[in-house]
């Protein structure tokens, strides 16, 4: 554990993942060098190596912790003994609560993801799928019932919703009009709309 001034205890991993996500927010993925992150972090280079083993892993995890995050939350949301519009609500709604949590890290990623080596993007790819599959399931499922108009493919009322979470990086500001809650909301709504039959 590293020490912080005001004597609480931070786990180095945590230390080390907020010390390049704001090196990487400020500098880019290329203008940050480990030496910073660790000097930034208050931990040795041997500390990174100990828990990410690069750079490039570091930012692979920036992502993968707001992915797990996010996985984790719809799962709840489509196991939950509620009619599928209200669990497809939720789960469209918290998405974007969660992104806009994650702002930097989001902002990061999409940025530099191309820094990612083929297997590591691969793996992250995956796990997007693997949300995007389960987020799609509730549409489907929706749709098979009958709660949900069928004239629009599932695959495109998930790419509809999440091409607008994707996009909340470049213009959402958290001191402008609309909360978090009230984008949320508006952007569940929109996509609740364009499903009724």
């Amino acid at each position: 554990m590293a020490r912080t001034t005001d004597g609480s205890d931070i786990p180095v991993p945590r230390k080390l993942l907020s010390a390049a996500t704001r090196l990487f927010a400020e500098r880019g993925y290329d203008g940050t060098s480990v030496q910073e992150i660790v000097e930034a972090a208050g931990v040795t280079k041997g500390a990174l190596y100990h828990y990410f083993g690069s750079k490039e892993d570091l930012l692979q995890e920036v992502y993968g912790r707001m992915l797990r995050l996010q996985q984790e939350r719809l799962d709840t949301f489509a196991d939950a003994d509620e009619p599928v519009e209200v669990r497809l609500r939720a789960a469209a709604a918290d998405v974007v609560v969660t992104t806009i949590e994650n702002l930097q890290d989001a902002h990061i990623f999409f940025r530099s993801m191309h820094h990612l080596s083929p297997e590591k993007n691969r793996r992250v790819r995956a796990e997007r799928r693997r949300y995007h599959e389960r987020f799609r399931a509730l549409v489907e499922e929706g749709q098979a019932s009958g709660v949900f108009s069928t004239a629009t493919p599932a695959d495109l009322v998930v790419d509809y919703h999440f091409g607008s979470v994707h996009q909340l990086s470049t213009w959402y500001r958290p001191d402008g009009r609309l909360t978090k809650q009230q984008v949320a909301d508006h952007l569940a709504d929109l996509l609740l709309r364009a499903l009724r039959p």
